[in-house]
Formats: C-alpha cells, structure tokens, sequence
C-alpha cells in the first residue's frame, strides 16, 4: 500500500505539475491582489489528475491530512477534501465521522478551505452529513461570519438536506445573504435554491421567490430559476 503521508502526496502531485496551466488555475480562481483567491500557490494539476493521485491514500489519517491542508499547493487542499470526503462517505464510524466534521470546522478556521472549489467538493458530504440528523445552529453561525468560506460552507452544506427532501434551513439561510455583498454568496444560495425546485418542491421554491423576488440578488435569481422554461423565466426576472 502507498505510503499513507502528506509529504509521499505532496510528491506525488508535484510531479504531475504544468506551469501553464498553473497560470491559468492563478487568474480562474482569482489568486490576484485583492481578490478572493489572493496569494493561492497552482501546480497546474487538474481535478481528474487530482482524483487520479488521491485513489492511492484512501486511508491517510486525521494527523496527515492536517498536515496536507497546510501545503502552500491548492491542489494538496483539493486533494484534502477529496479525501476527507470518500472516507466520510465510505464509513459507518460515527467517531470517524465526527473527527472528520471537527477537522473540517478547524480547517475553515485556520483558512485551509478557501476557495469555492474546496467548499463544493466536500462541505455537501462532510458538513451536511455530519449534521443531517443533528442540530443545525452552527450554520447560522457561519451564515453571518465575516469569513466568505464559513458563509459558502453554511450554504452548500445544504446540499445533503435538500437530497432528503428538507429545505426548510437552505429558505432561512438564503434570506439571511440577500443583502450579501459576495457573488459567490449570491451563486452558491441560487445553486441551492434550484436544487430545491428539481429534488424537493417546485411549489416551495416558487413560494420563496414571489417572497423575496424585489430583494434577491439577480445573480441568486437566475441561479435559481435556470431549469425553469424560458417563459417563466423572464416573466419572473420582470418583476
């Protein structure tokens, strides 16, 4: 079996890395003075490259993937919660479970989870699952942090609750970011919101948008409506 480390990792990702598309990575995921993504270090790897590494350390421990969230590499985050997420999904442990839940919340802590990608590919699984059946307050927490990535977090988290026909917390939440001043905010509640529409009720969402339409942010709103057909769609973005 590979050798179950962050540094044996961290190799193996760095001898996969392309300078180029290092720099195009840097100006996509906004790594430039001021921006989200500021000061974000690519190899140039992409995410099936990443899986394909990650395959091999299915079972690094809660010690070393801290230490893998500490690299300066994004893909080594990426590949942290790649893996945080396939062993949470993989396993009946509710210790394992809850150790992976806490890693998470100090990862977003010490700013180790900070782009929108690291958020997408793991906080579904490792956040929404841990509290599918636990008390939830923790999100409005996060919702009203002046971190970007607590607020990410706290919304697509609810991704796992939406799958179970639950979107009671994704309404309450989203009210809370309409006057928020981040367009990822702004994307990931839309997101959220049209899941609601295709998994959980159509009725519901259209109930929270003719609520909330004057106020929501265009970019949530076109989000949100995107599965609807074209007329509806404009009818509703009139208003």
């Amino acid at each position: 079996m590979t050798n179950q480390t962050a540094a044996n990792l961290i190799e193996m990702l760095a001898a996969n890395a392309d300078q180029e598309r290092s720099k195009n990575f840097q100006r996509f995921f906004k790594t430039g003075p001021g921006q989200y993504g500021e000061g974000d270090v690519f190899l140039g790897l992409t995410v099936p490259m990443t899986r394909d590494v990650v395959n091999d350390f299915k079972h690094m421990s809660i010690s070393e993937l801290e230490k893998l969230s500490k690299s300066e590499f994004h893909e080594a985050r990426l590949a942290t919660m790649i893996i945080m997420t396939n062993q949470f999904r993989a396993t009946s442990d509710e210790k394992l479970k809850e150790e992976l839940f806490k890693l998470y919340v100090r990862l977003l802590e010490n700013g180790r989870v900070n782009n929108w990608d690291l958020i997408d590919t793991s906080a579904p699984s490792v956040i929404g699952g841990w509290l599918l059946d636990r008390d939830r307050s923790v999100l409005y927490e996060w919702i009203r942090s002046d971190d970007l990535w607590f607020r990410r977090a706290a919304i697509v988290g609810c991704l796992q609750f939406i799958v179970h026909g639950q979107s009671e917390d994704i309404f309450k939440l989203s009210e809370l970011v309409l006057n928020d001043k981040h367009d990822l905010i702004h994307k990931a509640s839309g997101w959220m919101l049209r899941e609601v529409g295709k998994r959980c009720s159509r009725q519901e969402l259209v109930g929270f948008i003719d609520k909330n339409v004057k106020r929501m942010p265009r970019t949530m709103l076109r989000y949100a409506i995107e599965h609807f057909d074209e007329a509806d769609r404009q009818e509703i973005l009139k208003r």
